[in-house]
């Protein structure tokens, strides 16, 4: 199935390479450059490559890319799906998935990928089963195992490889029984020069930080659980209960897990409910948070004016921070020179990116900041004007009006702690000047 895994950095430097049913020469990713080399986002790398013998299907994340290769056809999303499974590993072992966190523990990293992958077919992919087999590196455990020449690698084969619930330990016990769950919302939004919507849609998922005794059994619903569009799951999730009762019957994994992912995009306009309907108007599914009033202007051939103001549109009340806002500007730019009401703005000569980073917007006095832009003498500006990339956060907000009914605990006599908490972000969130 899976042959081979090579990792890159930004550099286009193979910095790791793992081979499970034979080995590949790494010229073979010579055809993943060349497709790298036609593109102008990593982003918009296909994730799957067609070479003479090979498939090459790649991700990328945390500014790393990720190419599995594979000599016969294979289910595309499966390959991803395995992909993000060993980001989300690495990131849980070592704190990031970064090129210095994986060459500070290579040997942790070979053993995970031998134990999530047996001759190119996922195996043990759940964090609480990697970590009965293979203990998390930490400073004490890495001199011993240097002194007594041993591994990570447990002895003992995880409780839960021979349970029908392999997700989870057998035998947990906590003191505070807890379980948090994060509904977390991406807005992914293509805005014109007139402030009006191109594009919208949301990614969603459910995070859970779940610390309970024994072998709960949860159950959890929604006000509107009709607003969920392509939903993914978790396994532990019973589909069949969700597909009759729209609720979420799950026995949770020990720890951090991703419950569910949704998408809300056009096609959801239905399941808004009532007063979101109403609140966001006929003309638009998806909520809109911020607003960026904007005005870019070339005077002459070496001089341009810019202004810009930051606002908040639909956040029900709720305070937009960590706002930053980001400017590729034609490659003809020198410099510039702004005032900004609020925050810091920098810009960096040699990408040409104009950073401004605002923080929190105050509403009494929206945020603003204007100047000159000062071109190359001899060059003319730009055809079209620069693209803004806009990132914001916003707490105790679910933008698609998705809301927790309840949670409820089945199997075990106690009573736990629960909390829920909402958060909206952008995504790619982007204006037209």
């Amino acid at each position: 199935m899976i042959h081979s895994l090579f990792m890159i950095n930004q550099s286009g430097d193979v910095f790791l390479e793992k081979h499970w049913k034979s080995v590949i020469s790494r010229s073979i990713v010579d055809y993943f450059f060349d497709v790298q080399n036609k593109v102008e986002s990593p982003v918009d790398i296909p994730p799957v490559i067609a070479t003479p013998h090979h498939y090459l299907i790649s991700i990328y994340r945390c500014n790393l890319h990720l190419v599995c290769v594979c000599m016969t056809e294979v289910p595309p999303l499966f390959v991803v799906e395995f992909l993000h499974r060993v980001v989300e590993t690495f990131e849980d072992y070592f704190g990031e998935c970064s090129e210095s966190a994986i060459k500070e523990n290579y040997v942790v990293v070979y053993e995970l990928l031998d134990e999530m992958l047996d001759n190119g077919y996922p195996l043990a992919t759940e964090a609480n089963i990697l970590k009965e087999m293979i203990k998390p590196p930490n400073i004490l455990r890495t001199v011993v195992n240097t002194v007594t020449g041993k591994s990570n690698v447990s002895d003992v084969l995880p409780t839960g490889q021979l349970s029908n619930i392999p997700w989870r330990r057998a035998g947990v016990k906590y003191t505070n029984n807890e379980a948090y769950f994060d509904v977390i919302e991406e807005v992914d939004a293509i805005i014109d020069k007139q402030g009006g919507t191109v594009s919208a849609e949301i990614h969603g998922y459910i995070d859970c930080a779940v610390k309970l005794t024994g072998m709960p059994d949860l159950t959890m619903s929604f006000v509107n659980p009709r607003l969920f569009d392509d939903v993914s799951f978790h396994p532990c999730v019973r589909y069949k209960r969700w597909e009759s009762d729209r609720i979420l019957s799950f026995v949770p994994p020990d720890g951090n897990f991703r419950l569910c992912s949704y998408h809300i995009g056009s096609g959801s306009v239905v399941a808004i409910p009532v007063y979101i309907r109403y609140y966001l108007g006929s003309g638009s599914v998806v909520a809109i948070p911020v607003y960026i009033r904007q005005n870019i202007s070339w005077q002459g051939g070496t001089v341009g004016k810019l202004d810009m103001t930051v606002g908040p549109k639909q956040t029900m009340g709720r305070t937009i921070e960590q706002v930053k806002v980001e400017i590729p500007m034609p490659k003809s730019v020198l410099n510039c020179t702004l005032i900004a009401s609020q925050g810091k703005y920098s810009f960096d000569p040699v990408s040409k990116i104009l950073v401004w980073d605002v923080g929190k917007i105050d509403q009494t006095k929206l945020p603003n900041i204007r100047g000159t832009v000062n071109l190359a003498s001899g060059s003319s500006p730009a055809a079209t004007n620069p693209t803004i990339n806009v990132k914001f956060a916003i707490s105790q907000l679910a933008v698609s009006g998705l809301k927790v009914n309840r949670l409820d605990m089945y199997g075990e006599k106690y009573k736990p702690f629960k909390g829920v908490k909402y958060i909206t972000k952008a995504g790619r969130f982007q204006v037209r000047m």
